[in-house]
């Protein structure tokens, strides 16, 4: 369980009092966001975790009904500047003083879709300057890429103003995937929202089952099997495997290195392999569940799984060696892309593209989720802050998966995985499930009224988070380089928008 704290305060106080408390010593910020309460106020609340005694706080502010605006915090918590302007598609309400304020979701090829975006009620906010910032000076011009690429990849716009072949400024333009999600959560009977969940970002389909699991199980006050929890360890690490294979390999690609990225895309298949053997598909779907698992995977499944580990891990380790010994490799990858230790904790940022910033906060050593934080886990961490930074990480946790996966398989818990849960939710509750997924902290966000339904349901996916990062990294590079500094990031665009 994760204790939560709740504050109540003034609107009129927002800024003068979240920004101190969420610059507190030990704490992060966790997101940002708005809902309704029983009276149709809508509330503007702020989630802080504090990882060394993985609690968590909530502060709630009052919005008046005639009011289209709110008090922005992003001049003195940087992090939030992305959710403020979520709020302001999402809910008609304008971030006052917010830096820079656009549109984050909703522009000019979404026009059409304005109207489902915002509250009906309420209408749209102030998109403020919608179009692209301009950067002008002798020598100066644009490049556009996207929305749609040329390869099989989601959908986002890349504007960079360039002086010559030297990215001057990027802006990131998203928001083609949105799908309504969190709405559908709401909407949805929870008994069957886990499959809405898997959908949100579906490379990340155990990493979010588990943290709507966990949050359902808080809000409830059950917990599930041991056996359950461990075989939840499993799946997750399993699906980082998978991810960090392809990401690797997608660099190998993108520097001409093509016997490395061959090798990683079958690793990566193998991997997805092992997903399949523990859970009966490659990507695990609809194998977590709240109160434990949807299915127990068969004693033969564990025996096959433990049985094609060692194989595989030798072959990642080889490929491993292959690429990080390529001199050609490391110097393309070397000093490009740097994202500074400051400015990635500024804005937030979290997973893998933090630690090889500088920090070390990874939730599995913090968060109940699956059988963590009592696991010992290797962290990993550079603090380079470049794409080579980023690419070492990735084969850390490589390592790190192993150790955790082979100590899992060596005490794999007798019983049975699941639990019987409630039909209906307890009313007036609020609880949060916070995952290490692959890309970083993964957070949902549950609230219910007084007759036990979801009144809202927020999902702050680690892209969401870190899309900031790529815009700041790519700064002073050459526009060739873009390619292996959005890599070696690897978000999602799915997530970001739901």
């Amino acid at each position: 369980m994760i204790p939560i704290k709740t504050l109540r305060i003034d609107i009129a106080d927002w800024t003068s009092t979240v920004v101190p408390l969420a610059r507190r010593h030990g704490w992060r910020y966790g997101h940002l966001t708005v809902r309704r309460d029983a009276d149709q106020y809508r509330l503007l609340e702020l989630l802080l975790l504090h990882p060394p005694t993985g609690a968590a706080e909530i502060v709630t502010a009052q919005i008046a009904r005639a009011d289209r605006e709110f008090p922005s915090v992003t001049a003195g918590l940087p992090a939030a500047h992305w959710a403020e302007r979520a709020i302001g598609d999402y809910w008609g309400l304008t971030a006052a003083g917010h830096p820079r304020w656009k549109s984050l979701a909703i522009h000019q090829e979404l026009e059409a879709l304005a109207p489902p975006f915002a509250n009906s009620e309420e209408g749209r906010a102030d998109p403020g300057e919608s179009a692209f910032m301009t950067v002008a000076g002798e020598g100066v011009h644009v490049i556009p890429v996207g929305p749609i690429h040329a390869g099989i990849i989601e959908p986002g716009h890349f504007r960079f103003s360039c002086l010559g072949e030297v990215i001057a400024n990027l802006e990131i333009r998203l928001g083609y995937q949105h799908r309504g999600i969190e709405a559908s959560l709401a909407a949805t009977p929870f008994r069957h929202a886990r499959h809405v969940v898997e959908s949100s970002s579906s490379d990340s389909t155990v990493a979010s089952a588990i943290a709507h699991a966990t949050a359902v199980e808080n809000l409830l006050e059950v917990a599930p099997p041991a056996r359950a929890g461990a075989i939840r360890t499993l799946a997750l690490e399993i699906e980082r495997v998978a991810n960090h294979l392809g990401d690797l390999g997608a660099l190998a690609s993108d520097v001409g290195f093509s016997i490395g990225a061959a090798l990683f895309g079958r690793h990566r298949g193998a991997a997805l392999g092992l997903g399949q053997t523990l859970a009966g598909t490659r990507f695990q779907k609809g194998f977590v569940s709240p109160g434990g698992l949807a299915w127990a995977p068969q004693e033969s499944s564990i025996t096959d799984l433990t049985n094609q580990l060692p194989e595989l891990e030798v072959r990642v380790e080889e490929a491993c060696n292959l690429l990080f010994g390529n001199p050609g490799f490391e110097e393309r990858l070397e000093g490009v892309g740097v994202l500074s230790p400051s400015l990635a904790s500024e804005f937030g940022l979290i997973g893998p593209a933090a630690r090889a910033s500088g920090s070390s906060y990874d939730a599995r050593r913090h968060y109940p989720h699956a059988l963590y934080p009592g696991l010992d886990v290797d962290i990993s961490g550079q603090a380079e802050g470049d794409a080579l930074a980023r690419a070492t990480v990735r084969r850390q946790e490589l390592c790190a998966s192993w150790a955790v996966i082979h100590a899992v398989l060596a005490s794999l818990p007798d019983g049975g995985v699941s639990v019987g849960i409630p039909d209906t939710l307890p009313g007036k509750r609020v609880a949060i499930g916070v995952v290490e997924a692959w890309r970083g902290e993964l957070i949902h966000w549950i609230t219910t009224d007084e007759r036990g339904n979801i009144a809202r349901y927020s999902i702050r996916d680690p892209s969401f988070q870190n899309w900031t990062g790529v815009s700041i990294a790519v700064r002073n590079n050459l526009v060739a380089d873009f390619p292996v500094i959005n890599k070696s990031f690897n978000l999602s665009y799915s997530g970001n928008d739901l």
